[in-house]
């Protein structure tokens, strides 16, 4: 079954490939290499999920966070490749965690993107992955993830 199919037998549809909010590209192809610059939580435009973790958001909120931004890279591999089928693995995700300095469970907060990843993927959805938490992200949103995506 393909991812597509996948997402769809989940009861979930995939948004439109949001634009860049700067002045870079949503994703780079260099050989059977995507670079996917950092998402974040945004639904229609805007972010559906701001606040830190540890003080205005808890596990749950942002793990939903990083849900909705890989939702969004999902969307942009999908606008750069023509069809999910053609992620032959993630290689390497950063999620970075707008938190407190007392918030630990950045590690958690990243499940809710590989878990994603994995029930749509398989094991080619796991990637090697750092969880780190900001003092502030664009926007105040919750979670911002960027990775790198071997495709064929």
């Amino acid at each position: 079954m393909n991812p597509e199919e996948i997402l769809r037998i989940e009861g979930v549809e995939l948004p439109a490939a949001g634009a860049p909010v700067a002045n870079y590209v949503r994703a780079v192809r260099a050989g059977s290499l995507v670079f996917v610059s950092g998402h974040g939580p945004m639904v229609d435009g805007k972010p559906a999920v701001t606040g830190k973790l540890g003080a205005d958001l808890d596990l749950a909120a942002g793990r939903k966070a990083a849900e909705i931004v890989t939702l969004n890279i999902l969307a942009t591999l999908k606008a750069e490749l023509g069809d999910l089928s053609r992620v032959k693995r993630f290689v390497k995700l950063l999620v970075m965690v707008n938190a407190t300095p007392e918030f630990t469970d950045h590690p958690k907060v990243a499940d809710g993107s590989t878990d994603l990843l994995v029930k749509v993927f398989g094991e080619a959805g796991r990637p090697a992955r750092s969880a780190v938490g900001m003092s502030s992200l664009p926007f105040d949103i919750a979670v911002e993830i960027e990775g790198v995506v071997e495709v064929v």
